[in-house]
């Protein structure tokens, strides 16, 4: 499915132009629903509020981006909270607090992943005002960040960070369901950072364009390696292990060649296995060979942890991120506070 969008959305051509009709009604509901809840916008929440989001659909790294925001606004003395929307979980009832033990199935993947890393309160709500109000009644921040979000747009926000994939980038450029973009190129005058993950941009930086995208504040991000664990006896071993090892690789993400290819930049012989983004893993699912690992991402791994065999091992990333950008964001952060306190 993966290398059928990649054909179909990131290639030079637009073979699906027949559809541009509904591109254009598309766009116009898009552009009507966020102005509608523009103007609906109760008054800015008491807190500072950072969405991290995109304007393509699938994988950018939005995810490992958060992560290392979390980290980063911790280490400056603030309490963080996350907020989901919770794809593919259903819970009985909302906002929901995530913790690391919670059902994906309820709470979705990438909460339950982000709450396992960071250590932070997850607030999951398909209405993310709401899930934000109540995360304040509760006290559990002093500081909101939205994982996805970009276009959710009756939630108030005082910074949106866009993230591109360095290597898809815009694609071809269209609306879906031509090409892969949620809104135009032209919503990101609007938005306070670009983020660019990979790509020609590993070692990380401040850039002044990106694919033809003019912006003042372009950065770039890499997703390094952090670590291998084994996902039922929670061993770990050096990434250095997978040089020469044939692994099966099995992903259910957006983005899952971004994937193997990391993997083979380590030295391991891939066989990769992509399943749709969000995918309800099945014990079948991560068969393999007498003796060979399986590899999975830490966001398929919280779907796969109570039927994993101990040849499952779960590979992590971290973001690597510009000190200028990190900078730059706190120092946003503390001007917005400051503006809301006065």
């Amino acid at each position: 499915m993966s290398s059928l969008i990649d054909r179909l959305w990131y290639g030079t051509g637009r073979p699906l132009g027949f559809l541009a009709p509904l591109s254009w009604i598309f766009q116009a509901i898009t552009a009507s629903r966020r102005r509608k809840a523009w103007d609906a916008r109760d008054e800015v929440l008491p807190v500072p509020v950072v969405v991290v989001g995109n304007i393509t659909a699938g994988g950018t790294g939005k995810s490992p981006l958060t992560a290392r925001l979390v980290a980063e606004f911790r280490a400056a003395g603030w309490r963080p909270v996350v907020l989901s929307r919770g794809y593919g979980g259903k819970a009985a009832q909302y906002p929901l607090l995530v913790q690391g033990d919670s059902e994906p199935s309820q709470a979705g993947d990438e909460p339950v992943m982000l709450a396992r890393a960071t250590n932070t309160p997850v607030v999951v709500d398909p209405q993310r005002r709401r899930g934000a109000a109540w995360a304040l009644e509760q006290g559990l921040g002093d500081i909101l960040i939205s994982d996805d979000g970009l276009q959710h747009y009756a939630l108030p926000r005082d910074i949106e960070i866009a993230v591109f994939d360095g290597v898809r980038g815009t694609g071809n450029g269209a609306l879906i369901p031509v090409g892969p973009l949620r809104e135009p190129v032209s919503r990101l005058a609007s938005v306070d950072f670009v983020v660019v993950n990979g790509g020609d941009f590993e070692e990380g930086g401040h850039i002044e364009s990106f694919q033809g995208i003019e912006h003042p504040q372009i950065f770039t991000m890499a997703l390094e390696p952090s670590s291998l664990t084994n996902l039922k006896t929670g061993e770990s071993r050096p990434l250095s292990d997978l040089t020469g090892r044939h692994v099966r690789a099995v992903a259910g993400i957006g983005n899952p060649e971004r994937f193997f290819d990391t993997l083979r930049s380590l030295g391991a012989v891939v066989e990769g296995t992509a399943f749709p983004d969000h995918h309800d893993f099945r014990a079948s699912d991560l068969d393999a060979e007498s003796g060979r690992w399986v590899v999975i991402t830490a966001k398929d791994a919280v779907k796969c942890q109570g039927f994993a065999k101990d040849n499952v091992w779960v590979f992590s990333v971290q973001a690597r991120l510009d000190p200028e950008f990190i900078g730059a964001v706190l120092s946003r952060i503390r001007q917005d506070s400051e503006q809301i306190l006065s």
